[in-house]
């Protein structure tokens, strides 16, 4: 399958669907609790449903009506063994892996695509050494035995998903625990989103990022109505389309005080030049004298296929520094982004741990592998901006992963010529 895009600016307005990154952490809580919730959840994803399959497969009653999430709460389980099956969410995996273990559950969680490529180390050593089984089997992870409290110590330079699993699944323990983090802590605002949804949870936990002390035997309880809030990582791809426009593009239904690290979206295109006005639920975001910079991506990884359009159209270089995570989402991110890139006639190069791009005033236009890649799908869409000639972005249904309705929501804006 193959989706052309039409060359040319565009200009208009789009409503952003919900944060999958948050309503996965309002489905754990909600199913974790005491009493049952309705989420409001404004697009629904892979990821997403993935997340409550899971939780349903753990003993949750999970039922979806349009954008209505109904969670009834954990209560029991197969005790002959659950199948999660988690698809190519690593978020799915990452959060319910260690509260699988604080349920005392057995079973495995099925995983697809790059999943079972993905690392999981040293979080699955360490919530063996706490007392459950967990083995790869193909694609495969089978887990047992409970998870017990004590002293947990992770790398903060690896995976934020795994602070926040254990952030969720500690305090189902009967005893108290520790969370030592070691080195800087990156992706550090997805680490307070699940503080957020914890705190909404009415679970207490002292520290910061360096050390999480989390009393035991908490009980959640969810309120009975929330709503997610917008998503800045999807957002990302039209605030900088908006800032490939001379016209503009805006965004609604971005929380101004949100504490998704994505928001930073904002600071760094006003960074390479563009024009960005902010409300307290919308940013509007034009063209302006578009100049490269240096990007420091080890707080906002899944930002950079995005931006690097922008920088493939911004006068001199942009380097992406601190982003060698990338190599291990859906595909290797520093060298798709670079493929997608140089098929369409700009100059990039790949480092060990970013990219560096020497923007042109335009460029050509062709095929884009998106190599089954969600962000590597939109960003070739942005990219149509900037072009002589069409777009055309292969496998370009695997946007379905994290934004469903991305290709209609694009096409709902006016091509300037």
């Amino acid at each position: 399958m193959t989706r052309t895009v039409l060359p040319g600016m565009r200009r208009g307005s789009v409503k952003i669907p919900a944060s999958k990154s948050q309503a996965h952490r309002y489905l754990i809580c909600a199913a974790l609790s005491e009493r049952s919730s309705d989420i409001y959840c404004d697009g629904m994803s892979k990821d997403i449903l993935a997340t409550a399959d899971c939780l349903n497969a753990l003993g949750a009653g999970i039922s979806v009506t349009g954008s209505i999430i109904h969670v009834e709460p954990v209560r029991c389980w197969d005790k002959s063994g659950c199948t999660l099956r988690c698809g190519e969410s690593g978020s799915t995996l990452r959060f319910l892996l260690p509260v699988a273990g604080a349920l005392g559950a057995e079973g495995c969680f099925v995983m697809e695509g790059r999943l079972p490529e993905r690392p999981l180390h040293p979080y699955d050593s360490e919530l063996m050494s706490h007392g459950m089984n967990i083995c790869r089997d193909g694609d495969r992870l089978r887990f047992s035995g409970r998870l017990r409290a004590g002293e947990y110590t992770l790398p903060g330079n690896v995976s934020s998903q795994y602070v926040s699993g254990l952030l969720m699944a500690l305090p189902l323990l009967s005893g108290d625990s520790a969370l030592h983090i070691e080195g800087p802590l990156e992706s550090a605002g997805y680490v307070s989103m699940t503080l957020e949804a914890l705190q909404r949870a009415g679970v207490r936990m002292d520290g910061s990022a360096g050390c999480y002390l989390i009393p035991g035997g908490q009980t959640f309880r969810m309120p009975a109505a929330l709503t997610v809030e917008g998503d800045y990582s999807n957002a990302a791809f039209f605030l900088c389309a908006g800032a490939l426009s001379d016209r503009g593009v805006t965004v609604t239904r971005l929380r101004g005080n949100s504490v998704q690290g994505d928001r930073r979206i904002a600071e760094i295109l006003a960074g390479f030049g563009a024009e960005v006005s902010a409300g307290e639920t919308e940013i509007t975001v034009r063209r302006g004298k578009l100049r490269g910079q240096t990007v420091d991506a080890s707080m906002i990884p899944d930002l950079v296929p995005a931006l690097s359009v922008v920088a493939a159209a911004a006068e001199g270089v942009t380097r992406f520094v601190n982003a060698g995570r990338l190599r291990l989402k859906e595909s290797d991110r520093l060298e798709s982004t670079a493929g997608m890139l140089t098929g369409l006639g700009a100059d990039v190069s790949v480092t060990d741990d970013g990219l560096v791009i020497n923007g042109r005033p335009a460029l050509d236009g062709g095929t884009v592998d998106s190599c089954g890649d969600h962000r590597i799908a939109m960003a070739a869409a942005v990219a149509a901006c900037v072009c002589r000639g069409p777009v055309s972005v292969l496998a370009p249904q695997c946007v379905q992963k994290s934004y469903p309705r991305f290709w209609d929501d694009f096409s709902s804006l006016e091509v300037v010529r």
